[in-house]
């Protein structure tokens, strides 16, 4: 090989060679599952206490243990069931955050429950006592949250109505389920703060957290996803599926959020036909909306329904 070849080619081979070490990192961070859930961010530290008692009255309530392929450990999800403290036809299924599971939920389980509803909380694949090495950020798990559907009805009745809810990834993953083929007793959608693709999302934190081109990074890790996890992160949005949802749907995004951008709730809401409502809350950052006040946040919820669900 010539000297003048040498000149550019090694540099180029260590530059590829450092992509390729950045890019897995990258993915096992984002993807790779933890078994705890990491601290809440600074700015919702000081609902901490306010957080806690409502895991002590989730950690009190009468509950009951669901599974998914109970006897398939590779594959095995779990879900709490709380049943209505009278006999209920609605039932709430509610779809937890990044990197959280069903008891981070606490505080929208109450808020359903004394609304009357039977309310069942799965952990996601990759989380909490649920099966499964990565985090699909929705995409995956909205294929569980069909069976958590069938399984409600099976256990319940025919009559039963269906509100589908979630935060954060949560959200978002309330929104891939949208534009799938879902049983008539889902009635209703709410997505509070979800994002408007994996990519679009990975993409933005690349460059606000760690000051980082989308190239060559997103399209390695996408590499990487479809590998292990079956799919490019471009072939999974969630503008696109709600372009195909028929069940009225409530969006909810805080004002200042900075980890999942207001404008992905722009882009949600208008990729969306079905009747819509859009609540952006003022002065909230991620997922604070509920916590900037609990009462509004209910009154919103409780209009909504009383509009499209009862």
């Amino acid at each position: 090989m010539k000297k003048s070849t040498l000149t550019w080619a090694l540099p180029l081979a260590g530059l590829a060679a450092t992509s390729l070490i950045a890019s897995e990192r990258l993915f096992n961070f984002a993807f790779k599952r933890v078994n705890y859930v990491p601290e809440t961010s600074a700015d919702k530290q000081k609902y901490a206490d306010a957080y806690y008692a409502y895991v002590d009255w989730y950690k009190q309530v009468k509950k009951e243990k669901w599974f998914l392929h109970e006897h398939d450990p590779n594959n095995r999800m779990v879900a709490e069931y709380i049943p209505a403290e009278t006999p209920s036809k609605q039932t709430v299924i509610i779809s937890h955050g990044y990197k959280g599971n069903g008891e981070t939920m606490a505080n929208f389980a109450q808020m359903f429950h004394r609304l009357g509803f039977n309310v069942l909380l799965p952990d996601d694949r990759g989380h909490g006592e649920s099966a499964g090495k990565y985090i699909s950020f929705g995409w995956l798990d909205r294929l569980d949250y069909q069976e958590w559907i069938h399984q409600v009805i099976e256990r319940s009745s025919q009559n039963v109505k269906i509100l589908m809810f979630g935060v954060s990834m949560g959200g978002a993953t309330m929104e891939m389920l949208s534009g799938e083929s879902l049983p008539q007793q889902v009635k209703a959608i709410i997505a509070d703060c979800g994002y408007s693709s994996i990519e679009a999302e990975l993409t933005y934190l690349l460059k606000r957290q760690f000051h980082l081109p989308k190239y060559p990074l997103e399209p390695l890790v996408s590499t990487i996803s479809k590998r292990r996890l079956g799919y490019y992160l471009g072939d999974v949005s969630a503008t696109e599926q709600l372009a195909k949802n028929k069940r009225p749907i409530l969006f909810i995004h805080g004002e200042k959020d900075v980890y999942v951008p207001v404008g992905m709730a722009y882009e949600n809401y208008a990729a969306t036909h079905a009747p819509k409502q859009l609540w952006i809350v003022k002065n909230a950052s991620h997922a604070e909306s509920f916590w900037v006040n609990p009462k509004r946040y209910q009154d919103h919820v409780e209009e909504f329904l009383t509009t499209y669900f009862k």
